[in-house]
């Protein structure tokens, strides 16, 4: 078993990215850090280091207990790595998933009906039935 391994081989191997090149660019967009530091994609690692992953909303926090570059099955993950990521950003996450704005990546098109619906009711709450609430706000400084 190696001591080491490049950081981009071994978020590959322990599946936290889908290809090596995600990784690679994961780590050219300083999204991946140690101990605060952005690394680059040949970056070596040692057991014990806890890497930082930044995929927005949140970021993971993994502690390595392997040094690999061999992809391995899932089931074998909790010898590789640990998730020692805080319950903060779990929350973070369920918060951006439950708040319901859709944030629109660029280029992804015009918002569907459902979409356009919801920014609409979002935007002028008089389109859905809330006119009464404003006539009254509006009497009262007239």
């Amino acid at each position: 078993m190696a001591n080491t391994a490049r950081i981009d081989k071994w978020l590959w191997a322990a599946r936290i990215f889908k290809t090596r090149s995600i990784a690679a660019t994961a780590c050219k967009n300083n999204r991946i850090s140690i101990n605060g530091t952005s690394v680059k994609p040949s970056h070596i690692i040692k057991r014990g280091e806890i890497i930082n992953v930044k995929k927005p909303p949140i970021t993971y926090s993994f502690k390595v207990l392997k040094c690999i570059e061999q992809r391995v099955g899932a089931k074998l993950l909790t010898d590789i790595y640990e998730n020692v990521t805080d319950a903060k950003q779990y929350e973070l996450l369920e918060m951006n998933r439950i708040s319901g704005f859709v944030d629109r990546q660029k280029g992804t098109g015009r918002p569907t009906k459902k979409e356009r619906r919801s920014l609409d009711a979002f935007i002028d709450p008089t389109l859905f039935g809330f006119e009464d609430d404003y006539k009254d706000f509006d009497d009262d400084y007239n």
